[in-house]
């Protein structure tokens, strides 16, 4: 598969970053922007640029007009980096029913995983381990009564199905404060996503953050990246990555690899 002309769906440090690479390989690229981004380093940098209707985040996020950018400047891919599109299965399937190349997953597979239940199942299906968890909670009761199932001094933490970035995650220590922090967790996850619907785990205190990095190439095979450690985090979302994870003994390392491309 050969990409000649690309749309970077995308701004600032990562939307740089891509054009960079695409310049190295030969191709042409197209950014967009609205207004208040006009004088952004990935418009001067982009061979092209295309001006969105609008401000800020809600541009970048109109997939109409990200399609129409890429169809009226002949491009033949888009990259839509990382956050904002790119786990967005709508948008992918929009760019492969306009005859556009999706740098990034099948929508089925973003679909897939954007459901973290349905996700814990594909993971269940194939060997990987997981933390005991819960199904869609469809109550406060049913919330409480997961935790009741981890027994005496058991913690677990709610988390939103949908989305990610720490959007609608609460630790649960005591069973009394279940009721409030449930819906804190479902009207943050509701903000943020648009989908309320919680699950639980049992929470782990202390534990490491690990992340493994895989592409695969659409044939079947797939390669990784290695592993980066993501445990400084502020209210459950990253905020340092260190690569590779420091103190990793090498055979828990290749174990926590493997299960990831086997996912």
């Amino acid at each position: 598969m050969t990409l000649s002309k690309l749309l970077v769906a995308n701004r600032g440090e990562i939307a740089v970053r891509i054009i960079r690479a695409a310049a190295d390989m030969g191709i042409s690229t197209v950014s967009i922007f609205p207004s208040d981004d006009t004088e952004s380093l990935h418009v001067q940098q982009a061979d092209e640029a295309v001006r969105l209707e609008g401000r800020g985040v809600a541009s970048y996020l109109d997939i109409d007009q990200v399609i129409s950018a890429a169809i009226s400047t002949r491009c033949d891919s888009v990259h839509p980096g990382y956050g904002f599109l790119a786990e967005n299965a709508r948008f992918a399937q929009a760019c492969l029913d306009a005859g556009l190349i999706f740098v990034g997953p099948l929508a089925e597979t973003l679909e897939l995983f954007g459901d973290k239940v349905r996700a814990r199942a594909i993971a269940v299906d194939n060997d990987v381990p997981v933390l005991t968890g819960s199904s869609e909670l469809g109550s406060v009761d049913e919330a409480i009564a997961f935790l009741e199932s981890l027994g005496d001094g058991g913690t677990m933490i709610l988390k939103a199905i949908a989305g990610g970035g720490g959007r609608g995650a609460r630790a649960v220590n005591d069973a009394a404060d279940i009721k409030s922090l449930y819906a804190e967790a479902t009207a943050e996850a509701m903000n943020a996503f648009g989908d309320g619907t919680l699950f639980a785990e049992r929470l782990i205190t202390r534990a490491r953050h690990i992340e493994v990095q895989i592409l695969g190439d659409g044939s079947g095979t797939v390669s990784n990246f290695g592993e980066r450690e993501c445990s400084i985090q502020r209210r459950y979302q990253k905020v340092m990555e260190v690569a590779p994870a420091p103190n990793l003994p090498d055979g828990l390392r290749a174990r926590i690899i493997d299960s990831a491309q086997r996912l």
